[in-house]
């Protein structure tokens, strides 16, 4: 349970040492996607709205459309100005969607983490042993009719 309190303990705890590079790499790979989808996000829906706005002192769009602004004047050109104002509105939904699915990978880590630390610590004392043996053994089944077969059974043995 030291891993739902703070990411890592857990394998600390179960002496899984080699595990917690793993756990924190895998957060700041999905913590990075987050950070890089939400800047994007906002990037594209402040640049969409500067573009449909009528202010003409907010352009930071022009960075994004590498295009001669008389191309895309909404009067002048009104088919140019529609597929910068789609591709724009296309880029938001894209940055939006990953940005989302990143927070939803970022809590599904936190529960691999916890799930293995939980398992981990369940099986640190478990016995594999001598005392527990799988074996393969021919057998003589009854087969529909009376009569008599071979087949093959697995059994499972533990002793005390």
């Amino acid at each position: 349970m030291l891993a739902v309190v703070f990411p890592g303990l857990g394998q600390i705890y179960n002496r899984s040492y080699w595990k917690i590079p793993l756990v924190y790499a895998g957060f700041g790979a999905v913590i990075y996607t987050a950070g890089f989808n939400g800047k994007n996000y906002n990037t594209y829906m402040q640049a969409y709205q500067d573009f449909t706005d009528a202010n003409p002192a907010t352009v930071r769009y022009i960075k994004l459309i590498k295009a001669d602004p008389a191309s895309y004047d909404p009067v002048a050109h009104p088919e140019t100005y529609s597929s910068y104002k789609d591709q724009m509105i296309r880029m938001v939904d894209y940055y939006k969607r990953y940005r989302d699915l990143s927070y939803i990978g970022i809590s599904v880590w936190y529960l691999v983490s916890v799930i293995d630390a939980n398992v981990d610590a369940s099986l640190f004392n478990y016995d594999i042993g001598d005392n527990l043996d799988v074996a393969i053994l021919p057998v003589q089944m009854s087969l529909p009719g009376g009569y008599m077969g071979t087949g093959i059974s697995v059994s499972l043995k533990m002793t005390f």
